[in-house]
């Protein structure tokens, strides 16, 4: 018993659409979920554009609870220019910075951390 062409072409589009799609799917999922979201307080000390292909805006926000303690550092991912724009010109600031956790985002082209910045308010 032998296959006919579209038959063949059909298996073999099944094969390889159906993994990549479920791929791209989980991307999304990964990427529109959070599993998590807060605000965290200090001082933006480190921000910088990263990546040979994909950029990301990468930043550090230093915590500390109280005067002469070691501060605690926040490591947080940008996707959005305008609230990069915003976050370079707070730099030095007292800052609350608003964040959601996506978990399992597969590459680093979507970001190094799974922190993603939503939102910045200076502090008063």
């Amino acid at each position: 018993m032998t296959m006919t062409k579209s038959r063949k072409r059909f298996i073999i589009c099944a094969v390889v659409l159906l993994p990549v799609s479920g791929f791209l799917l989980y991307i999304w999922a990964a990427l529109t979920w959070s599993f998590s979201a807060g605000e965290r307080a200090g001082y933006i000390t480190k921000f910088s554009s990263k990546g040979w292909i994909c950029k990301t805006w990468e930043g550090e926000l230093t915590m500390a609870l109280m005067p002469g303690t070691v501060p605690e550092k926040f490591l947080f991912t940008v996707r959005n220019d305008l609230l990069a724009r915003r976050l370079l010109g707070a730099i030095g600031k007292p800052v609350s910075l608003t964040y959601e956790q996506h978990k399992g985002v597969p590459t680093s082209c979507f970001g190094e951390t799974e922190y993603f910045a939503t939102d910045v308010k200076l502090a008063k």
